[in-house]
């Protein structure tokens, strides 16, 4: 058992050792053939599955609750026009409606020159803008184009840098029921990559109902945490909604005593940032910054389907808030003993 880390105000309380052989490259199939590591919240017990087998764990009248973004080709490496040396920019989002710019992390940010051109393709060239926080950069497209017909074009799926060996396709890095009219996120919501439409009917069979929010997911999920001391984290904002149908149905839920599940931490931040602002889960759009640490009082979700998450990151504090702090490290731990697999196409755990 981990000696625990008393001081949760501390980045370095949320760290652990992982060999990288088990950040996994490529996911399992089917989808819903890895493994499971069943937490129940607050305790120390746990159990060993595989995913098919959490239609054992919820019950009739459970509702899960999934974000349907779908990921944005979002990088795109270019060429400077001045030199020929290549550029990576990763588009984040539009700098505002109507406009031609786009705010983008660049590489080499720093090196480059406000004014700088970067040839894309053989059709255009971008210009890389204004130095903004964090080393974000403000970038032009010319008139007469249209972003987001360029960066379709010329884009690729951004997985994350730990993934450095796949022979996945990009499809794999969406979720079977990621939306079309919802590419807007640059990471997936790796939490609902285990679920097949296979599965998902048969929970509904079982009683088990499911509906959708969307979180588009940005620099506010995935940003690492440099900072010491955990509460002087910046988050970064990121856009959510919840529809009329979901609002409902969760209202339905609590009003008969079930179980509201959260397909993912960016679900969980969704419907808690609703709840924080209006008091109740109710149909809308909001920016968030909600940073859930230790602490925190959940107030809709009552189980949690989550990957297994970074060191030192706010996806492992915030499933260590609604599991408890030590009992998500020691399952880490014993994750790591039992050979789990990691991060994005990796297992994953389910808290109840």
């Amino acid at each position: 058992m981990t000696e625990i880390n008393s001081d949760l105000s501390r980045t370095s309380a949320y760290d652990y050792v992982l060999p990288k052989e088990l950040i996994a490259q490529d996911p399992v199939e089917p989808r819903d053939s890895s493994r499971l590591l069943v937490v129940r919240r607050g305790t120390l017990q746990r159990e060993h599955r595989i995913f098919h087998d959490i239609t054992e764990y919820l019950m009739p009248g459970d509702l899960l609750v999934l974000n349907d973004t779908r990921v944005l080709p979002a990088r795109i490496i270019g060429v400077k026009m001045d030199g020929g040396a290549k550029v990576e920019v990763f588009f984040l989002r539009p700098a505002g409606n109507g406009t031609k710019e786009w705010i983008a992390l660049v590489r080499p940010g720093r090196k480059l020159k406000k004014g700088t051109r970067v040839s894309i393709g053989d059709c255009t060239d971008i210009t890389i803008g204004e130095h903004l926080e964090d080393g974000l950069r403000r970038i032009s497209f010319p008139e007469g184009t249209e972003p987001l017909e360029i960066i379709h074009r010329f884009g690729e799926t951004p997985l994350p840098r730990y993934i450095t060996d796949t022979t996945s396709s990009p499809e794999r890095y969406q979720t079977v029921y990621a939306k079309k009219e919802k590419e807007n996120s640059v990471a997936a919501p790796t939490a609902g990559l285990h679920f097949t439409y296979d599965l998902l009917d048969l929970l509904r069979t079982g009683g088990v109902e499911h509906c959708f929010v969307t979180l588009q997911v940005g620099l506010g999920t995935f940003r690492p945490v440099k900072t010491e001391i955990v509460a002087e984290h910046n988050m970064h904002s990121e856009f959510c909604e919840i529809p009329d149908e979901t609002a409902q149905k969760i209202k339905e839920a609590k009003r008969r005593g079930s179980r509201v599940v959260a397909v993912g931490t960016t679900v969980v931040r969704t419907l808690e940032s609703f709840a924080k602002e209006y008091g109740e889960v109710r149909p809308g759009m909001l920016d968030t910054r909600l940073f859930i640490t230790p602490g925190f009082s959940f107030s809709v979700i009552d189980g949690l389907v989550t990957n297994f998450h970074l060191p030192k990151s706010t996806l492992l504090m915030l499933v260590s808030a609604f599991a408890g702090y030590r009992s998500i490290m020691d399952a880490y731990e014993e994750a790591v003993e039992k050979r789990y697999r990691f991060f994005s196409f990796g297992d994953a755990m389910l808290i109840i």
